[in-house]
């Protein structure tokens, strides 16, 4: 597939806008590995490429394990996740998929038992700026493959 929009040339002001509320996602408090793991969820349900590449890309850098990563779409089924990725997945479906029935109470509900008032936001927050991202890329068809996460501690 051939690249069609260059935010960076045309409108730089659309990265940084988006690096912006990535730098508030970043220092918001919630634990990096979460913020990484629901932003390549997110990037799963909308088959951005090249989010799929960075994410996972990431996620290894800090150490996650490839039983994790290729387990993650079907997290339901499987043991590695805490209830608290667990609830962030779930809320992560939720607000993507957000045409399908809107957030449930019920959803919200289980989110809050692991999440307090400023964390939800912030993962709320999370979600919708990797579903931006994502509909950034797709629409300017990104190629993957190219990125390189930058050296990281956990």
């Amino acid at each position: 597939m051939k690249p069609r929009i260059n935010y960076g040339k045309v409108a730089p002001g659309v990265y940084e806008a988006m690096d912006t509320l990535d730098g508030y996602i970043q220092t918001c408090g919630l634990e990096r590995s979460l913020v990484t793991l629901i932003q390549l969820r997110a990037s799963q349900l909308n088959g951005c490429a090249y989010c799929l590449d960075m994410h996972w890309k990431d996620l290894r850098a800090i150490g996650e394990s490839e039983q994790r990563l290729y387990s993650l779409d079907a997290w339901r089924e499987c043991p590695y996740y805490t209830d608290r990725e667990r609830a962030a997945l779930e809320w992560t479906e939720a607000v993507t998929r957000i045409a399908d029935g809107h957030a449930s109470d019920e959803i919200h509900e289980l989110v809050r038992r692991h999440f307090n008032e400023k964390e939800l936001a912030d993962l709320t927050l999370t979600i919708a700026g990797i579903n931006a991202w994502n509909r950034l890329s797709i629409a300017a068809r990104l190629t993957p493959g190219t990125y390189q996460p930058a050296s990281v501690s956990a």
